[in-house]
């Protein structure tokens, strides 16, 4: 854990102030906490930036402390056309064409021919289903399902996450948690929540992996614009669909460690040579 461990109380019982029963107070250490965060592959020139780390144990917001985030991932200058890059393969990579057009053979009729070769005085035709004929076949027509899947360019891709990143916590829509433990279920508490603290109206939540909390799954499902993702499918267009990110401490870790590897590697080369196919 980057921050001190600490035994935090869960709110289980509650104790009785006549007719009313309140819950018990969250025991916690004084605040803030300032953690030290050893970053891999340090940077020469630049200065790491710093996030507040916040609970969701609570509706009102308490800053547990304060974390080093690596510059090269969170404090990049974005590049607006490597974003659009991304956006644009991401959303034609699923898209498929179903337009199809019939050849001369495929429509119907057309199977005696419509006049004598020789003696009418008139063109030479062989079918009424030929593409000069109106109702006949289509030249050169879409010929469906048609995919426009291409692989977009490791090193564009690497850097639309790093632009993604930087540009939300540049716009302060980037807030990191301890942990996605929620107190309760209830959908009610989660929409208070994000009222509280003015997140956005659609908020991603991040966690480093793909077995989330039971209360905060319970707790989003009725509403489509509250969403749960794992590290491994964090993407430019997920995060520019919706306004607020929340990532996790261990998610955080985890970005930072994939994507300066990536950026650092020896192998980059070899590592491109999967993703060379149709690549634009």
């Amino acid at each position: 854990m980057l921050l001190s461990n600490y035994n935090q109380s869960k709110i289980t019982n509650g104790f009785h102030i006549g007719d009313e029963q309140l819950p018990l107070p969250t025991v916690r250490p004084p605040l803030p906490i300032i953690s030290s965060r050893k970053l891999a592959f340090p940077p020469k020139f630049k200065v790491p930036r710093q996030v507040w780390v916040s609970n969701m144990d609570t509706i009102e917001e308490e800053k547990l402390g304060l974390v080093d985030v690596h510059p090269e991932v969170f404090a990049e200058r974005p590049r607006v056309d490597i974003i659009h890059e991304n956006v644009r393969w991401q959303q034609l990579y699923r898209h498929v064409s179903y337009a199809t057009t019939k050849l001369a053979h495929e429509v119907r009729g057309g199977g005696r021919k419509p006049r004598q070769q020789k003696g009418s005085g008139r063109s030479r035709h062989g079918s009424i289903r030929s593409p000069i004929w109106k109702g006949g076949g289509v030249v050169h027509g879409p010929r469906g399902p048609t995919s426009y899947f291409y692989m977009l360019g490791f090193n564009a891709r690497l850097n639309g996450l790093r632009s993604t990143l930087s540009a939300k916590l540049a716009q302060d829509d980037l807030h990191v948690v301890e942990s996605l433990d929620l107190p309760t279920d209830d959908p009610a508490y989660m929409e208070k929540l994000v009222e509280e603290r003015g997140w956005g109206p659609a908020v991603l939540f991040v966690d480093d992996s793909d077995i989330m909390p039971l209360n905060i799954t319970a707790a989003t499902d009725p509403y489509g614009h509250y969403n749960l993702m794992p590290v491994y499918g964090l993407n430019v267009y997920s995060m520019l669909k919706h306004q607020t990110l929340v990532l996790t401490l261990a998610a955080l870790e985890r970005i930072e460690e994939r994507l300066l590897f990536h950026m650092n590697r020896n192998d980059a080369a070899e590592a491109e040579k999967p993703f060379k196919l149709y690549s634009k």
